[in-house]
Order: C-alpha cells, then sequence, then structure tokens
C-alpha cells in the first residue's frame, strides 16, 4: 500500500475519534458512566482503556521516529506479527472478543469528563506523530508493544494497531450510548 494512503486513512479515522469525543462533553457525566451490566464497560471505561494504551504506544513512537535517519518508503509493507495485530484490531460485523489485561482494565471505576479532555489530547498527538511520519521510514522503523517490549514491530504497523484498537472501542462506545438511548426509549413508553 502507499505509504501517503496508509497516513491519510489513519488521520481520518483519527479525525473522527477526535469528533466523538468532543460530542461527549454534551452529554452529563452519568451518562458517560452508565453500564448496561457489571461486566460491560461505560463509554468513559471504553476511552480510559485507550488513554492506557495511549500513555505507552505514543511516547514508544516518539521516541522511535526521533531517531531516524532513514528517508521514508513511497510502500508500506505490514510485517507478518504487525499486520496480524492490526487486523486482530479492525472492526468487524461481528467482533472476536478479547481479554483485557487486568493492567489495562478500567471496568468499575467512575470517571468524569477528564478522561474525554486526555483521550482527545491523546488524539491530537497522534495526528502530529501522523504527520511526522511522513517524513520517517514506517517500514524499517520498530517499537516495543505494550505486552512484551522485546516484541518490536514495524512503526507503521504500530500506528494501525493502535488506531485499529482505538476504533474498536469507540466503536463500542457508541454502542453502549445507542444502547442506554435505546432502553430509555423504551421505558419511556
Amino acid at each position: 500500500m502507499k505509504t501517503t494512503d496508509l497516513i491519510s486513512e489513519l488521520k481520518t479515522i483519527t479525525y473522527q475519534h477526535i469528533d466523538f469525543a468532543q460530542q461527549l462533553y454534551e452529554l452529563p457525566v452519568a451518562v458517560l458512566n452508565w453500564r448496561n451490566d457489571v461486566q460491560s464497560w461505560s463509554v468513559l471505561e471504553c476511552l480510559e482503556h485507550l488513554n492506557i494504551y495511549g500513555n505507552f504506544y505514543l511516547p514508544e513512537m516518539e521516541s522511535v521516529m526521533l531517531r531516524s535517519k532513514d528517508k521514508p518508503d513511497l510502500e508500506f509493507h505490514p510485517g507478518f506479527l504487525g499486520d496480524y495485530f492490526a487486523k486482530s484490531m479492525q472492526p468487524k460485523t461481528k467482533l472476536n472478543k478479547m481479554k483485557t489485561l487486568k493492567k489495562t482494565n478500567p471496568i468499575g471505576s467512575k470517571m468524569d469528563s477528564s478522561v474525554v479532555a486526555t483521550f482527545i489530547a491523546q488524539q491530537n498527538t497522534m495526528l502530529e506523530l501522523l504527520e511526522a511520519s511522513e517524513q520517517v521510514n514506517l517500514n524499517k522503523l520498530k517499537t516495543g508493544i505494550s505486552i512484551a517490549k522485546w516484541i518490536r514491530i514495524k512503526l507503521g504497523d504500530t500506528f494501525r494497531f493502535v488506531i485499529y484498537h482505538n476504533q474498536r472501542h469507540v466503536l463500542q462506545a457508541e454502542r453502549v450510548l445507542a444502547y442506554q438511548m435505546n432502553t430509555k426509549e423504551k421505558s419511556e413508553v
């Protein structure tokens, strides 16, 4: 795939995440903390989960990019492992459920709109990194991953993984809101 096409696609998705998050400021915190059952995440828990990942990946990607000396490639070629991770995060019609690591599971936490502010700030940082990535080699630079820093994947795959992971949980948060609104409408009838 063309590197510029990949970066453009990832920027578009990130802008969509920012737009979604900005709309959350219009909702009461009680709505954002609502869960449809004890094992499901609230909207804020979905975003906090992404913030936890952002706390690892954003500095990791920036650090690797700052050390870059290679010119960018016109084509990005996903690596075997990185491509697998990225594709496993892409939203599908029927999502495959995944167990979340305990350290990245915010379930049961009462949160406020600062979670949304952090998420938006991280997405803006992601846009800056994507902009800067046009000047580096997404094939040659490699980052560690959150579960094992010694496993390294191409920077392009890291961008794909993180942004598709964000997309997966933003869609989850949208479903929580839709379910909540649907349940509320039914109870008012």
